[in-house]
């Protein structure tokens, strides 16, 4: 169904209005580099949770990984768990506080920066830069997907022109109102998001049935799980895949902990941290944070899972069948089908605005990545006076990088897509970055080593063992005449679970080996810090 009304076009006139005069009020308040890069570092603690909320919650949550409850059933909803008590208590309360007090004492300005002046080493901030730059852009040309594909079903807008005016709308903000105008916008669209799932949650119950009347019909829906998932694992839409199956593995390793791990090491997250004054700001936004986190995640899934229950009183067919196989569409058929034409119009600007919330973000981390830690600190050895101009056009390039992605990733890739770049920013990152904040001992060459191993073995991982990645990707079978290196089980382990825990390892044998930082330099990172 595609909506025709006037309405549409005046509500999509005032948001982006709206949008813009934030945009506009983001640039007027950029004044110097701390205001571009960290919004200053006097955000107030709401917009912060709503900011760090909407970033994290994007459409790959909403239509991706809600179109993979479709398929795999409620088991995801140990992912929004996760999320609550990983993503948003424990970065919050334990890594935040670190990272915003350790950031502002070494005058970091992004992710890559706090790991580089923390370990001393130009090295690991352009590395960190590159793997950022080269990678985020996959994970921003899924999000563009997963907005350009609502518009497209619920608009009947061409996709490609779809993704066009989705990535000129924000770049325009992003490229000239720096992090202040993407921490606004961010808290906007975080309402709205709020907003829109609450109603959505609302009326497919009431669509339903109500909830008992829903949930028993999909516990009923069993038998009709189909033979390939059945083989796999799958036992229905309400209870969890056979242990050990390949489903079971997808579901749990790449999925729950792929993206619930994951979240700790995500540099446009982590960045959120250096944006307020003190630790009793990022207390207060735990409160606000949390019930948004669990009202983003848990009603996606719980739809996305529920849908099958109206595709099969009304089409005879399972969810997957009625996406015809794609699951990135489950969700965007089922709010068109099932919901009022005018909630359809204000979903569209809750996908929006989790679209545009996360590719802001996206964009001004891919963007400081290129031009400030790689190009500037790394390759010029910070000889370059001007950081914002130089960031401007790195966001543009991997703008344009994003947009091909997302004209030429195959179909359900979303969720897909997400827990790989979560997986590698877990393996790569999250080793170095607990030892940047907890571990005293932890030396330049530890974190060098953890990095390098993280990556390379995350990458080897997806392309020679993990059959999702291996077997299309084609380099296994190439090389040595076999679809995976191994075989089994083995083929369906997401690489998280094997290259975090080996970077881990290297870690801590190799800063162990190696000669500590001086106690100068832990004094200036640490203070009087325990």
């Amino acid at each position: 169904m595609a909506v025709s009304t006037p309405l549409l076009g005046v509500i999509v006139l005032v948001y982006l209005m709206i949008i813009f005069y934030l945009g506009l009020l983001g640039y007027k308040k950029t004044k110097q580099i701390d205001d571009y890069m960290v919004a200053g570092r006097t955000i107030h603690p709401y917009i912060l949770a709503l900011s760090y909320g909407a970033t994290f919650i994007s459409t790959s949550a909403i239509v991706g990984f809600g179109g993979a409850a479709g398929a795999l059933g409620m088991g995801l909803l140990w992912l929004a768990v996760m999320n609550i008590i990983v993503g948003i208590f424990i970065a919050f309360v334990i890594f935040g506080k670190r990272t915003r007090s350790i950031g502002a004492r070494l005058n970091a300005v992004t992710f890559p920066e706090l790991l580089g002046k923390r370990f001393q080493s130009r090295f690991i901030q352009g590395f960190s830069g590159a793997l950022i730059g080269v990678f985020m852009p996959l994970y921003a040309g899924i999000v563009l997907i997963g907005g350009a594909r609502f518009v497209e079903t619920t608009l009947g807008v061409n996709y490609d022109i779809a993704v066009l005016i989705l990535t000129i709308i924000v770049a325009a903000y992003v490229i000239t109102g720096g992090l202040i105008a993407v921490m606004y916008t961010d808290a906007l669209q975080g309402a709205f998001m709020f907003v829109g799932m609450i109603i959505l949650l609302a009326l497919t119950y009431v669509k339903l049935g109500g909830v008992s009347a829903a949930h028993e019909a999909l516990s009923g829906m069993s038998n009709l799980v189909p033979e390939s998932l059945a083989a796999g694992g799958h036992l229905g839409w309400t209870v969890m895949p056979a242990f050990g199956t390949p489903i079971w593995w997808t579901l749990i390793s790449t999925l729950v902990l792929g993206v619930g791990i994951g979240v700790l090491a995500q540099p446009q997250l982590a960045v959120r941290f250096m944006t307020v004054e003190n630790d009793k700001a990022l207390n207060r936004a735990v409160f606000v944070g949390g019930p948004f986190i669990l009202m983003m995640t848990g009603v996606a899934f719980t739809v996305g899972a529920l849908s099958n229950v109206y595709f099969q009183k009304t089409q005879g067919l399972i969810a997957v069948a009625a996406a015809k196989g794609n699951t990135d569409l489950i969700m965007p058929e089922y709010i068109n089908g099932a919901m009022p034409e005018l909630f359809v119009v204000l979903f569209m600007l809750t996908l929006l605005a989790a679209a545009m919330s996360t590719l802001s973000s996206q964009f001004h981390t891919m963007g400081t990545a290129i031009g400030h830690d790689l190009y500037r600190e790394y390759i010029k050895k910070g000889e370059i006076g001007n950081t914002v101009n130089i960031t401007r056009l790195g966001i543009a390039v991997t703008i344009l990088a994003s947009v091909i992605l997302a004209y030429i990733l195959p179909i359900s890739i979303i969720a897909r897509a997400t827990a790989i770049f979560f997986g590698l920013c877990a393996a790569a990152f999250l080793p170095m970055y607990i030892g940047a904040l907890f571990w005293k001992r932890m030396t330049k060459e530890g974190a060098i080593a953890s990095m390098l191993v993280g990556t390379v073995s995350s990458l080897f991982w997806l392309t020679f063992v993990h059959a999702k990645e291996a077997v299309p990707l084609g380099i296994s079978k190439a090389i040595f005449g076999m679809d995976t290196l191994l075989t089994g089980t083995w083929t369906v382990v997401d690489p998280i679970l094997v290259a975090t825990p080996l970077a881990m390892v290297v870690a801590v044998v190799v800063s162990l080996a190696t000669k500590p930082p001086s106690k100068e330099h832990l004094d200036a990172c640490y203070s009087n810090q325990k």
